[in-house]
């Protein structure tokens, strides 16, 4: 199988185009594929997959425990630079996990593998976004949970964001844990707890955009990179709702599966 690895702002996946061989995966075919040290390591599995008339292609998103997952930001846009690379055009429309989505490649540098992508997120009804422990709780296409805290830089992320994912009477399907601080420079701190690779992760696509929503800050910045998030708030919804980051393109390779 061929594959492609990227990654937006350290948020990693291996990618493959599976619009001719329409091949199906495994989940413990994926989670050794993702696995760091047995596999190529990743923290999510995509496949670019044939769609209906009027999108350029489907996104088909695997957390890296293999398990099918919900709509992934910056997998979206790693997915729509790869899509680009194939020759399928610098404006793109696509179905996620949550839908239609639009992206566009706003800088592509070949020479150094890296550009920038914007990608539009799902609107949110206000109602959505509710009060929830000591943060908020709303879904960006994955659900969210967003909580500000002191002094980010060594707060426990995997402790605590695990022990809020697993809230099985809040969250019955588990969720995804945003930390938040705002630095000097005015942008705001973000580190993830991401349900799926259980682990934090470099960057969240889906989890900067919740951060962007609940706390108004457009400007953000996670381990991995620096992202843009514009959005229109009115009473009754947050609306056009467009994630800005980087993408790299790591390396290509193959892989053949075996017998586990």
């Amino acid at each position: 199988m061929q594959f492609y690895k990227f990654d937006g702002a350290g948020n990693d996946f291996v990618i493959v185009d599976n619009r001719e061989s329409a091949r199906s995966f495994s989940q413990s075919e994926l989670a050794h594929l993702c696995h760091r040290r047995f596999g190529i390591g990743a923290d999510g599995f995509m496949t670019l997959e044939k769609a209906p008339e009027g999108f350029h292609f489907e996104m088909r998103y695997y957390n890296s425990d293999g398990r099918l997952g919900s709509m992934c930001g910056n997998g979206g846009r790693c997915i729509a630079l790869f899509a680009h690379l194939l020759g399928l055009g610098r404006s793109l429309r696509f179905l996620g996990y949550d839908g239609p989505h639009t992206a566009e490649i706003l800088s592509w540098d070949p020479e150094r593998n890296k550009g920038v992508v914007r990608l539009a997120m799902r609107s949110i009804p206000a109602v959505e976004v509710r009060p929830c422990l000591s943060g908020t709780f709303l879904d960006t296409g994955s659900p969210h949970y967003v909580q500000r805290v002191s002094d980010l830089e060594h707060f426990d992320v995997v402790g605590e964001g695990r022990r809020i994912r697993n809230m099985a009477d809040l969250f019955p399907k588990g969720t995804n844990v945003d930390f938040i601080e705002d630095l000097p420079d005015g942008r705001l701190f973000v580190r993830t707890y991401e349900r799926g690779v259980e682990d934090e992760t470099w960057a969240c696509g889906t989890g900067v955009t919740a951060c962007a929503i609940v706390s108004g800050n457009h400007n953000l910045v996670a381990r991995g990179g620096d992202f843009n998030v514009d959005f229109i708030r009115t009473p009754d919804l947050i609306d056009n709702v467009q994630l800005i980051g980087p993408v790299s393109l790591n390396f290509t390779g193959e892989w053949t599966f075996s017998a586990q």
